[in-house]
């Protein structure tokens, strides 16, 4: 009996103790809110010694939570950021140098291109307009094909995009416009748009949410949230403007000053296998490590082919003042924080 006690107390106590052995890494993300499960399970069953807790924002908040947390960082790594985040980072020595195992394997362009890295890829994600079809023919809305067709004045109060300041998809679609138009040109162009905007929400996600319930006829969104919300039946068509379309890098990294430099290794080794590729793979189709094939459905094959030359270092270098002229010229619209 008294055996049979102390098996019972012995296998009580193993899950105690495999719990207190675990290491717990704080990592920021401003994934989506429905892969943050998937990506925490695929991990911790990979490295059963390691217990993720996620900090989940969008990129503007976390990128600025970050940056003020410099000199006294909580964070261990990144996992699901925009590289135009990691490189003014970089450049402000944030990021631990080190080379996952396998990285060089990615992408060059989808890498960092210093030794050791200082972040490596994950997948690519594009801005891309979600119309919903329904909202059209009830407001008479013609079907754009570029960005410059938003500009007639029957989109008035039709268009909701995302703030840049506080979302990374808001901050690839200006990029983008930039690469496209020249930043003058941009300008112009975003200076008449926004007297066709209703509002600049503080989400990627949210205006292609908004369209696809019919309050706005068009949301400027990004490439993922379109397919996902059109894949689950929404009245919306995903259009990819023909005049070149922004893009952004999903990046990971290890944060410079972390009290968990060994799990953080471990753990950015884990960001570039196969098995993490394949999990990108369920909601993006353009991947950083070649030779896996992307399981998500519905991807317009477009994407691919009308991507802008962005130039990420220069852009990173100019965010911050191109998110202060932003705001001075256009946050009156913004959607309340």
């Amino acid at each position: 009996m008294r055996f049979i006690l102390f098996a019972l107390v012995f296998l009580g106590l193993a899950p105690m103790a495999e719990a207190q052995q675990r290491t717990r890494l704080t990592v920021y993300t401003a994934l989506e809110n429905e892969q943050l499960a998937p990506f925490k399970q695929a991990a911790e069953a990979a490295l059963r010694d390691i217990e993720i807790a996620w900090v989940r924002d969008s990129t503007g908040v976390i990128t600025a939570r970050l940056i003020a947390e410099k000199a006294n960082p909580r964070a261990d790594m990144v996992w699901g950021l925009s590289v135009f985040s990691l490189l003014q980072m970089e450049a402000q020595d944030m990021l631990e140098p080190y080379t996952p195992r396998g990285a060089e394997a990615l992408r060059p362009n989808m890498r960092s291109a210093r030794s050791p890295m200082t972040w490596t890829g994950m997948d690519a994600f594009v801005s891309a307009i979600c119309f919903n079809t329904v909202v059209a023919q009830q407001r008479n809305l013609p079907r754009p094909t570029t960005w410059q067709d938003l500009l007639d004045p029957r989109f008035r109060g039709q268009i909701v995009m995302p703030n840049p300041n506080s979302s990374g998809t808001g901050f690839l679609t200006i990029s983008g416009w930039i690469a496209n138009m020249g930043e003058q040109g941009a300008w112009d162009f975003m200076n008449r748009l926004h007297e066709n905007i209703q509002q600049y929400t503080h989400s990627g996600s949210a205006p292609c949410n908004n369209a696809a319930r019919g309050e706005f006829g068009v949301g400027l969104s990004f490439d993922m949230r379109s397919v996902t919300l059109k894949n689950q039946g929404a009245p919306i068509d995903i259009i990819v403007p023909t005049d070149g379309v922004g893009f952004d890098l999903e990046a990971t990294a290890i944060m410079r000053g972390t009290r968990n430099l060994e799990a953080a290794k471990r753990l950015a080794d884990f960001t570039v296998s196969r098995t993490a590729a394949e999990l990108y793979g369920r909601f993006y189709a353009m991947l950083a490590l070649p030779g896996v094939e992307p399981t998500v459905r519905g991807y317009p094959t477009e994407f691919a082919q009308r991507l802008v030359n962005a130039n990420f270092a220069e852009i990173a270098a100019a965010r911050e003042r191109l998110l202060a002229e932003w705001q001075r010229r256009y946050d009156g619209k913004s959607a309340p924080r």
